[in-house]
Parts: structure tokens; sequence; C-alpha cells
């Protein structure tokens, strides 16, 4: 019945032992068999680490987790079941974005073990990253870039590419090459790393974020501008982004409340593609916003993004077509 009415194809499935009982196995068939679902990764929820269901789900190579496990956990493992998915199609794009989304997957991910760790991030680890995504960028492959990232789980991740990306292209077409255009690009990766130290369900509230959580979320510039510190020979434009993505022109911005003239080009530029990329984000809560409507929006944000330079990322996004379908 449920796969009968079904009116998308889902991202993930679980199968719980307590739903099925005993037609465990008819189930998973069906499951493996059907045109559109054979294709959807197979999670197992079971009652105990061993029984007939889990030799089951054992035999056919399907993950599974017993029932006692603890939330965050379950959600981290069906958002890497879910990425690794979306990673996998990668192979069948063109290899210069393959390599720039391989590249920078990795390097979030390494980054996250090394924080955890404790242990100092290699710049240069950064700067490959980024040296996959100009070189994109220069190609004009940007749109099939951004289309490719769509659908990963990894919320954070998907953002911060996306920023990288149009600020790169944003960078490169105001002139911008070399080491100025790595350090504009970095600074995209690395803005929001430090919302890898922000609770999960913060991050990902589906609804307003209360004062307390609101606060907590402000933090994320602080807890990365520390992360970043533990970076080896990180350029200074890379820090600055970082620390004044969230600034505005009036001084209402945080977590300083810099303004005016005391705003670095660079997080400038960073601040208007920052908003560029939430409003047009896909999120779990919200549809993202057509380009067009996005830039309405900040056309209005006077007291918070230099209007001249909103004006040229406007012209930029203009001059091709393609850009303007960035959902």
């Amino acid at each position: 019945m449920i796969l009968a009415t079904m009116k998308r194809r889902p991202d993930i499935i679980i199968l719980d032992e307590a739903a099925v009982r005993s037609g465990a196995e008819a189930a998973l068939n069906r499951l493996m068999e059907h045109p559109t679902l054979q294709t959807v990764p197979l999670l197992g929820l079971a009652q105990a680490p061993r029984s007939a269901f889990t030799a089951l789900l054992r035999a056919r190579a399907i993950p599974f987790l017993t029932r006692d496990v603890r939330p965050d956990d379950l959600l981290s493992l069906v958002s890497d079941m879910i990425s690794d998915g979306v990673e996998r199609n990668w192979i069948t794009i063109e290899p210069v974005q393959r390599k720039a989304l391989t590249d920078s997957v990795a390097m979030f991910r390494t980054v996250s073990r090394l924080v955890v760790a404790g242990e100092t991030i290699p710049y240069n680890h950064v700067r490959e990253s980024c040296a996959s995504l100009v070189t994109a960028v220069s190609n004009r492959n940007v749109f099939s870039l951004l289309s490719s990232v769509k659908g990963h789980d990894n919320y954070s991740y998907v953002h911060s590419v996306r920023v990288a990306t149009f600020l790169s292209h944003f960078g490169y077409e105001l002139g911008l090459r070399g080491e100025e255009l790595y350090t504009l690009t970095a600074g995209g990766l690395l803005h929001d790393i430090g919302k890898s130290a922000i609770p999960h369900h913060v991050l990902n509230k589906p609804g307003r974020l209360t004062e307390g959580e609101w606060a907590t979320m402000r933090t994320h510039v602080d807890e990365g501008l520390a992360i970043i510190d533990r970076v080896d020979n990180v350029p200074r434009g890379v820090v600055t982004i970082a620390a004044q993505h969230h600034e505005r022109l009036d001084g209402s911005g945080y977590p300083r409340g810099l303004k005016g003239a005391d705003l670095n080009d660079l997080a400038r530029l960073a601040a208007i593609v920052d908003v560029f990329g939430a409003l047009t984000d896909q999120r779990t809560y919200k549809a993202p916003l057509p380009a067009d409507r996005a830039l309405a929006i900040m056309r209005d944000m006077t007291g918070h993004l230099d209007m001249g330079l909103v004006r040229l990322f406007q012209d930029m996004l203009m001059s091709t077509d393609t850009l303007l379908d960035t959902g």
C-alpha cells in the first residue's frame, strides 16, 4: 500500500523489524525489486543485535542499528547514507567538476576529523580543494557543479561549497587571479566551519530559533575562528571572511558590531554571497527562493550589504542565464 501511494522517490528507506515482523524477507524483496526503489539506500532498525532479522540484513549487506540507538547517531548514519548516494552519482559528471566536489568533501571530512582530534589543520589541503573549484569556475562549469551538490545531506557542506563557488566566480569576474582568488575561495569554504560545533537540533531546527538557540547559533563565528586558528599558514583574508561575514554596514551585525569602513572588502563580497546562498539554499523547512526573488530581497538590504557590489553580483548572474537556476 505504501509503495502504491508513494508520490516521490525517498532519499532513504528505514525498515523497522517491529513493523515488518515475520514478513521482513518479503518486504526486502519488494523493495529491492521495485524499479524506483531498488537504488534507494536501505537501513534496518532491529530489536536486538542478533536475530533472524539481523541475519537477513547481514546476508544482504544492509546496514542496521538497534532500536536503543541514540537519536543523534541515527541521524548521523542516515545523513551519511544519503550523502554517499549523492557522491556516487558524481562519477557521471565532467572530470573537472567531479574533482572540485570530491576534493572539497574530502577536505571537509579531514577538517572535521582533525578538529575532533585537536590536531593542526594543513592549509595546503584546503588550498588544493580551492584550486579544483577555481579551475571549474575558470572553465565556466559553475552551473553543473552547483547542480551536482544538490541533495547532499550535510547542509553546512552544501552551503559552504555554494558560497565558495559563487565567491570564486564573483572574484574571477572582478579580476582576481592566483593566490587572491584561492584565498577568497578558501574563505568561502571555511566561513561557516564553526557550525560544526553547533548542536544538531539547533543547526537544523525546522522553525524559528528561541532567543537562547539564536545566541548559540551566533557563537559559530568565534567557534570558526578558533578552528581556523589551528590551520597552518592560513592567509589573513580567510580569517577576515570568517570573522566578518555576518557584520553589517550599519553596525547591526555580529559578533563585533563593525560598521562602514571597518568592513574588509573580501568580507563584503562574502556577506553578499552568504545571504544569496542562504536565500536560495534548499532546507528541510523551506523551499529555495528563485534567484531573481533573492536578488530583489538583497536590493532592499541597504543597511546590511554593499549595494555597489550587490549590483555587480546581480550583473554577474544575469550575464550567464544558467546561473539564475541556482536552487
